[in-house]
């Protein structure tokens, strides 16, 4: 039994992930997951940047799971983003990150999980047949979809969630037959339901997400009492100087505002490699 058996939970989406975070939620939380409908969440912002996300990536799913529960009437409401950069180590990889927001109006709470790790996102202009051909297989199609255009990354003519071969030919014919350039531009259709890493990724969100609304705070007992805040600090070993590396993590409750701060020290010292004085 949790806190949460039998409530009903709102999850604005058009992309599948409500089925696809459906099993978790039951299994972990013992809740329903209702899908929201009425909105078009593309409002909100497109992978294929012919809308813009106007905010960050939180308040987008923040938006979104506020307006699963205006749409439902329902308590609880879910809202999921997802956002693809580079990765933060070389810089060279596809990065994705995904964010879930759980709006309780019961407890007066906001819960967010997340997760990051490499992401399937693939970028070509190509001439030919050849050349989408090399590209298709290179972005693992048709399990994952393909999106296209002519010319360039900014032109408005989209076809997106291109999945079987003879409709990936048949929609490059058309693009390449109105293409100026000669060229078409191909990449990765990054939505969650075209792309089955993102969904392995969303997944962990929700994980992350449930073992947040598991945790109970120990002063008024609301769920999501879980770490907020990470406070920098680890003395050097060397010349026992500050770093930058995580000396205690606070942990707080958005029902009653308690707070825990945990050391992360231990005794431990930083190596002196990551002190700006003794390596600045």
């Amino acid at each position: 039994m949790t806190r949460y058996d039998g409530c009903r939970v709102a999850f604005l989406t058009q992309h599948g992930k409500d089925e696809l975070l459906r099993p978790l939620l039951a299994r972990e939380l013992g809740c329903e997951t209702v899908r929201a409908e009425g909105f078009d969440t593309d409002l909100l912002g497109t992978f294929t940047r012919d809308i813009g996300r106007p905010g960050s990536q939180l308040a987008a799913a923040r938006a979104k799971a506020v307006k699963a529960i205006e749409l439902t009437g329902e308590r609880i409401g879910v809202g999921s983003e997802g956002a693809f950069g580079a990765d933060p180590i070389g810089g060279l990889l596809p990065w994705n990150t995904e964010v879930l927001v759980w709006r309780d109006t019961i407890h007066g709470i906001e819960v967010t999980g997340a997760a990051q790790g490499p992401g399937h996102s693939l970028q070509r202009t190509v001439p030919d047949d050849v050349g989408l051909r090399r590209f298709a297989e290179a972005a693992d199609f048709p399990a994952h979809g393909i999106v296209l255009r002519p010319d360039n990354p900014d032109d408005p003519r989209i076809v997106k969630g291109l999945r079987d071969w003879p409709t990936l030919q048949q929609a490059f014919a058309q693009a390449l037959g109105s293409s100026q350039s000669g060229q078409v531009f191909v990449e990765t259709d990054l939505r969650a339901h075209m792309n089955p890493t993102r969904q392995r990724l969303i997944l962990q969100a929700a994980q992350d997400l449930v073992a947040r609304l598991q945790s109970a705070c120990p002063a008024c007992d609301a769920p999501g009492f879980s770490e907020k805040e990470r406070i920098s600090g680890l003395p050097c070993g060397l010349c026992g100087a500050p770093t930058r590396i995580p000396l205690a993590h606070v942990w707080r409750c958005d029902a009653c505002g308690h707070a825990d701060r945990r050391s992360v020290a231990g005794g431990r010292t930083a190596d002196p490699a990551r002190c700006d004085y003794c390596n600045p």
